[in-house]
Protein backbone atom coordinates (compact mmCIF):
# COMPACT_ATOMS: atom_id res chain seq x y z
CA UNK A 1 0.00 0.00 0.00
CA UNK A 2 0.91 3.65 -0.63
CA UNK A 3 1.02 4.76 2.63
CA UNK A 4 0.89 8.82 3.34
CA UNK A 5 2.55 10.29 6.63
CA UNK A 6 1.64 13.58 7.62
CA UNK A 7 4.40 14.58 11.20
CA UNK A 8 4.27 17.58 13.09
CA UNK A 9 7.18 18.51 15.22
CA UNK A 10 9.32 21.26 15.38
CA UNK A 11 12.60 19.01 15.88
CA UNK A 12 12.26 17.41 12.90
CA UNK A 13 12.23 13.47 11.64
CA UNK A 14 16.10 12.95 12.63
CA UNK A 15 15.19 13.83 16.78
CA UNK A 16 14.68 9.99 17.02
CA UNK A 17 17.56 9.44 19.03
CA UNK A 18 17.60 9.45 22.86
CA UNK A 19 19.09 12.73 22.82
CA UNK A 20 18.28 15.26 26.08
CA UNK A 21 16.16 18.89 24.60
CA UNK A 22 17.23 17.11 21.15
CA UNK A 23 14.87 14.04 21.34
CA UNK A 24 11.19 13.74 20.23
CA UNK A 25 9.33 10.53 20.94
CA UNK A 26 7.07 11.85 18.26
CA UNK A 27 10.32 11.45 15.75
CA UNK A 28 10.64 7.81 17.44
CA UNK A 29 7.41 6.90 16.69
CA UNK A 30 7.95 7.84 13.08
CA UNK A 31 10.90 5.81 12.61
CA UNK A 32 9.48 3.10 14.00
CA UNK A 33 6.16 3.27 12.14
CA UNK A 34 8.44 3.40 8.83
CA UNK A 35 10.00 0.58 10.22
CA UNK A 36 7.26 -1.63 10.31
CA UNK A 37 5.76 -0.27 7.41
CA UNK A 38 9.09 -1.43 5.23
CA UNK A 39 9.50 -4.67 6.61
CA UNK A 40 5.84 -5.23 5.13
CA UNK A 41 7.06 -3.62 1.53
CA UNK A 42 4.37 -0.68 1.88
CA UNK A 43 5.65 2.53 0.37
CA UNK A 44 5.80 5.42 2.11
CA UNK A 45 5.72 8.91 1.43
CA UNK A 46 6.45 11.01 4.42
CA UNK A 47 5.08 14.74 4.16
CA UNK A 48 7.31 16.26 7.11
CA UNK A 49 5.63 19.74 8.03
CA UNK A 50 8.43 21.65 9.66
CA UNK A 51 10.76 20.50 6.97
CA UNK A 52 8.82 21.81 4.17
CA UNK A 53 8.46 24.91 5.75
CA UNK A 54 4.40 24.02 5.42
CA UNK A 55 2.75 27.84 6.06
CA UNK A 56 -0.40 26.78 8.23
CA UNK A 57 -2.07 30.45 8.25
CA UNK A 58 -5.17 30.80 5.25
CA UNK A 59 -4.84 34.09 3.76
CA UNK A 60 -7.65 35.95 2.19
CA UNK A 61 -6.72 34.68 -1.15
CA UNK A 62 -6.29 31.26 0.08
CA UNK A 63 -9.98 31.63 1.89
CA UNK A 64 -11.00 33.26 -1.79
CA UNK A 65 -9.52 30.19 -3.22
CA UNK A 66 -11.03 27.65 -1.33
CA UNK A 67 -14.73 28.83 -1.88
CA UNK A 68 -14.07 28.67 -5.50
CA UNK A 69 -12.78 24.99 -5.00
CA UNK A 70 -8.89 26.06 -5.85
CA UNK A 71 -5.98 26.03 -4.02
CA UNK A 72 -3.29 29.01 -4.55
CA UNK A 73 -0.46 27.42 -2.48
CA UNK A 74 1.66 25.27 -4.45
CA UNK A 75 2.79 23.42 -1.29
CA UNK A 76 -0.88 22.75 -0.08
CA UNK A 77 -1.58 21.84 -4.09
CA UNK A 78 1.20 18.95 -4.31
CA UNK A 79 -0.12 17.36 -0.54
CA UNK A 80 -3.60 17.35 -2.36
CA UNK A 81 -2.21 14.90 -5.07
CA UNK A 82 -0.22 13.03 -2.71
CA UNK A 83 -3.30 12.45 -0.30
CA UNK A 84 -5.45 11.21 -3.19
CA UNK A 85 -3.10 8.59 -4.09
CA UNK A 86 -2.72 7.52 -0.56
CA UNK A 87 -4.28 4.25 0.66
CA UNK A 88 -3.68 4.81 4.24
CA UNK A 89 -2.69 7.91 5.83
CA UNK A 90 -1.19 8.17 9.11
CA UNK A 91 -0.73 11.35 11.17
CA UNK A 92 2.08 11.51 13.81
CA UNK A 93 2.41 14.72 16.41
CA UNK A 94 2.15 15.62 19.92
CA UNK A 95 -0.82 17.01 21.77
CA UNK A 96 -0.30 20.40 23.16
CA UNK A 97 -2.91 22.37 25.04
CA UNK A 98 -5.11 18.83 24.52
CA UNK A 99 -5.31 19.57 20.85
CA UNK A 100 -2.90 19.45 17.29
CA UNK A 101 -0.15 21.53 17.27
CA UNK A 102 -0.91 24.46 14.77
CA UNK A 103 1.00 23.24 11.26
CA UNK A 104 -1.46 19.75 11.22
CA UNK A 105 -4.41 22.42 11.96
CA UNK A 106 -3.33 24.48 9.03
CA UNK A 107 -3.00 21.21 7.24
CA UNK A 108 -6.38 20.39 7.43
CA UNK A 109 -7.76 23.99 6.83
CA UNK A 110 -5.84 24.52 3.88
CA UNK A 111 -5.05 21.01 2.24
CA UNK A 112 -8.70 20.10 2.81
CA UNK A 113 -10.18 22.36 -0.25
CA UNK A 114 -14.29 21.05 -0.76
CA UNK A 115 -13.96 20.11 -4.01
CA UNK A 116 -10.88 18.14 -4.15
CA UNK A 117 -10.78 16.29 -1.74
CA UNK A 118 -14.40 16.29 -0.53
CA UNK A 119 -17.66 17.36 -1.50
CA UNK A 120 -20.70 19.07 -0.12
CA UNK A 121 -23.93 17.44 -2.34
CA UNK A 122 -26.59 19.66 -0.17
CA UNK A 123 -25.66 21.99 2.49
CA UNK A 124 -26.00 20.44 6.10
CA UNK A 125 -25.47 17.01 4.82
CA UNK A 126 -22.55 14.54 5.76
CA UNK A 127 -19.86 15.15 3.21
CA UNK A 128 -18.22 12.99 0.35
CA UNK A 129 -14.81 11.72 0.16
CA UNK A 130 -12.81 12.39 -3.04
CA UNK A 131 -9.97 10.46 -1.60
CA UNK A 132 -10.48 7.27 -4.45
CA UNK A 133 -8.12 4.84 -2.16
CA UNK A 134 -8.19 5.22 0.85
CA UNK A 135 -8.91 2.50 3.65
CA UNK A 136 -7.85 4.21 6.42
CA UNK A 137 -6.37 6.74 8.71
CA UNK A 138 -3.72 6.20 11.60
CA UNK A 139 -3.49 8.71 14.37
CA UNK A 140 -0.63 8.21 17.10
CA UNK A 141 -0.12 10.61 19.43
CA UNK A 142 2.17 11.96 22.44
CA UNK A 143 0.83 13.83 25.40
CA UNK A 144 1.54 14.43 28.98
CA UNK A 145 -1.96 14.30 30.11
CA UNK A 146 -3.05 11.03 31.74
CA UNK A 147 -5.32 8.66 29.43
CA UNK A 148 -8.49 9.25 31.73
CA UNK A 149 -8.37 12.68 32.37
CA UNK A 150 -7.83 13.28 28.56
CA UNK A 151 -10.80 10.83 28.34
CA UNK A 152 -13.29 11.77 31.06
CA UNK A 153 -12.56 15.13 31.61
CA UNK A 154 -11.54 16.95 28.37
CA UNK A 155 -13.57 14.50 26.21
CA UNK A 156 -10.98 13.29 23.95
CA UNK A 157 -10.85 15.90 21.70
CA UNK A 158 -8.11 15.05 19.40
CA UNK A 159 -10.81 12.77 18.22
CA UNK A 160 -13.80 14.88 18.05
CA UNK A 161 -11.69 17.24 16.18
CA UNK A 162 -9.42 14.92 13.31
CA UNK A 163 -11.86 11.95 13.57
CA UNK A 164 -16.09 12.71 13.88
CA UNK A 165 -15.36 16.53 12.76
CA UNK A 166 -13.25 15.22 9.84
CA UNK A 167 -12.79 11.70 8.63
CA UNK A 168 -16.33 10.43 9.79
CA UNK A 169 -17.90 12.98 8.26
CA UNK A 170 -16.36 12.51 5.46
CA UNK A 171 -17.14 8.97 5.36
CA UNK A 172 -14.16 7.18 6.38
CA UNK A 173 -14.70 5.02 9.02
CA UNK A 174 -11.88 3.12 9.58
CA UNK A 175 -10.43 4.85 11.81
CA UNK A 176 -7.30 4.08 14.70
CA UNK A 177 -6.08 6.16 16.99
CA UNK A 178 -3.00 4.95 19.10
CA UNK A 179 -1.98 7.23 22.18
CA UNK A 180 1.13 7.43 23.80
CA UNK A 181 0.93 9.11 27.57
CA UNK A 182 3.55 10.12 29.89
CA UNK A 183 6.68 8.61 28.23
CA UNK A 184 8.72 11.78 30.02
CA UNK A 185 8.64 10.19 33.35
CA UNK A 186 8.84 6.06 31.40
CA UNK A 187 12.19 4.47 31.56
CA UNK A 188 13.88 4.20 28.46
CA UNK A 189 13.41 0.60 28.55
CA UNK A 190 9.51 0.85 28.75
CA UNK A 191 9.35 3.45 25.63
CA UNK A 192 11.77 1.39 23.83
CA UNK A 193 9.09 -1.33 24.03
CA UNK A 194 6.07 0.51 23.19
CA UNK A 195 8.02 1.67 19.95
CA UNK A 196 9.04 -2.09 19.14
CA UNK A 197 5.18 -2.65 19.62
CA UNK A 198 4.22 0.17 17.74
CA UNK A 199 6.52 -1.34 14.95
CA UNK A 200 5.13 -4.84 15.09
CA UNK A 201 1.62 -2.88 14.66
CA UNK A 202 2.40 -0.95 11.83
CA UNK A 203 4.12 -4.24 9.83
CA UNK A 204 0.94 -5.60 9.97
CA UNK A 205 -0.99 -2.54 8.76
CA UNK A 206 -3.93 -4.47 7.42
CA UNK A 207 -5.35 -5.73 10.74
CA UNK A 208 -4.96 -1.81 12.07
Amino acid sequence: MNCVIVFDHPYGAAASENIPHKRSYSAALLAAVTRGLAANGHTIDLIDLHADGFNPVTSASDLSSWRQKQTNDPLAANYQQRLIAADHLIFIFPIWWESMPALTKGFIDKVFVKGILFDEPKPGRPFVSLLPKIKGVSLLTVMSTPNFVYKWIFGNPITKILFRGTFRKMGIRNLKWHNYTGMEDRSLEIRQQYLLKTERLFSNLKSI
